[in-house]
């Protein structure tokens, strides 16, 4: 079963039509996307978007032996011409299945916001999955569904999405996931292919032909992954971005409560806002157990606040105890950590905060936990596939 995407942007293409933003001010050439059609088979067209003949042209394909449209979403704007020869496009009911005279089976797939669904299985058995834009199936049990070949789901702004199909089997290691519906949430180009990759997930340029059911290079998601940056920089932000795609996520919070102190838990109660409902936190800084357990994606924030809970036990600001004992005791600890990530099976995502490239502290103790941290950091790093600098809300591969 062959699948060409005739477009891969959202319903208003790539770039929005007179916007001034800088997403769409660089989706030029080949960066630049027209609204998701997918021509199956040449039998099957999945939404009838303006130009989708000419698409087809351009792409070596005709539109001439399609024997059924069929409609994803509403459409806004003026009705789209159907160009002749084509039947009128329609939505199916949810749950409904209707089998072509090709033997392509059709199932339409309940949505959890307006539009539909369709799940594809062609006459040789493989299985394609196509998705509006906005939209998760509803209705999904954890692993009671069988796996896609392919997918084409809106990645970028339903991610939560994949990570339910991902939870109910229906999206497997090998699974081709393409992200079509593209929008101008994130820039086309090296930072798109990135955030995508996070999620075990590609693009395609307009007019690609693809096979399903054939193996492709699905991204590997690292397995271990630093994240770091300073104040405000957005590096918790990057880091939550990189498993929302994934269900049942530990979240690891290293800072505790400070009963009375307001900020703090202003702070705390953003983080836990902007979560997915799906994700579970634990308040602690004993990492090693759970670096060694099997078990759903870590993400640990942060490295630093475990860095001051482990100097305070060695009793570090001391200088007499950090002489004698405490040093010694710190390696230690930083050691249990280091050789706790460099045996973890399960997937790991760490934020800690990058303190060495500012003013020097003015105390001896401050000296002290800036030098660690910038121990602790390279450490950590040196057991991770990808470490990333977020500056200014950009992330920067520095590994990976």
């Amino acid at each position: 079963m062959e699948v060409t995407l005739l477009g891969t942007g959202a319903p208003a293409g790539l770039p929005r039509p007179n916007c001034p933003c800088a997403a769409c001010a660089v989706a030029l050439g080949e960066d630049a996307r027209a609204a998701t059609a997918v021509l199956v088979d040449g039998m099957l067209l999945l939404d009838l978007t303006p130009g989708a003949a000419f698409a087809a042209a351009r792409a070596g394909h005709s539109l001439g032996g399609v024997r059924q449209v069929l409609l994803s979403h509403p459409h806004d704007g003026p009705p789209v011409e159907v160009p002749a020869g084509l039947p009128q496009p329609v939505r199916v009911p949810d749950g409904q299945e209707s089998t072509l005279l090709t033997g392509h089976r059709v199932r339409a797939v309940a949505m959890d916001a307006p539009g539909t669904g369709y799940a594809v299985t062609g006459p040789q058995g493989q299985r394609l999955l196509y998705l509006p834009p906005g939209g998760s199936p509803a209705g999904l049990e954890n692993g009671t569904a069988e796996s896609y070949d392919m997918v084409l789901a809106d990645v970028v702004g339903r991610p939560d999405a994949l990570a339910r199909l991902r939870a109910a089997g229906a999206v497997g290691p090998a699974t081709d996931v393409v992200a079509v519906h593209l929008d101008h949430d994130v820039p086309p180009g090296a930072e798109s292919v990135r955030r995508l990759a996070a999620a075990g997930a590609r693009a395609v340029r307009d007019g690609a032909t693809l096979t399903v059911g054939v193996y492709e290079d699905v991204p590997d998601v690292p397995r271990r992954t630093l994240v770091l940056g300073g104040a405000r920089s957005g590096k918790s932000v990057e880091a939550e971005r990189r498993l929302e795609a994934f269900p049942d996520v530990l979240y690891v919070a290293t800072g505790g409560t400070r009963g009375g102190d307001s900020e703090w838990a202003s702070r705390v109660a953003a983080h836990r806002e902007r979560r997915p409902g799906s994700w579970r936190t634990t308040e602690t800084c004993d990492l090693v157990p759970l670096l060694a357990e099997d078990g759903p994606p870590l993400l640990i924030d942060c490295l630093s606040l475990w860095l001051t809970d482990a100097m305070d036990a060695v009793g570090a600001w001391d200088d007499a105890v950090w002489a004698d004992a405490g040093e010694r005791d710190l390696r230690e600890r930083v050691r249990e950590l280091v050789e706790a990530v460099r045996g973890a099976r399960r997937t790991v995502v760490a934020v800690s905060n990058e303190v060495g490239s500012g003013i020097v502290p003015a105390t001896a103790s401050g000296r002290r936990y800036r030098d660690e941290l910038g121990r602790l950091n390279a450490a950590f790093a040196g057991e991770c596939e990808q470490v990333v600098l977020v500056v200014a809300g950009q992330a920067v591969v520095l590994r990976g």
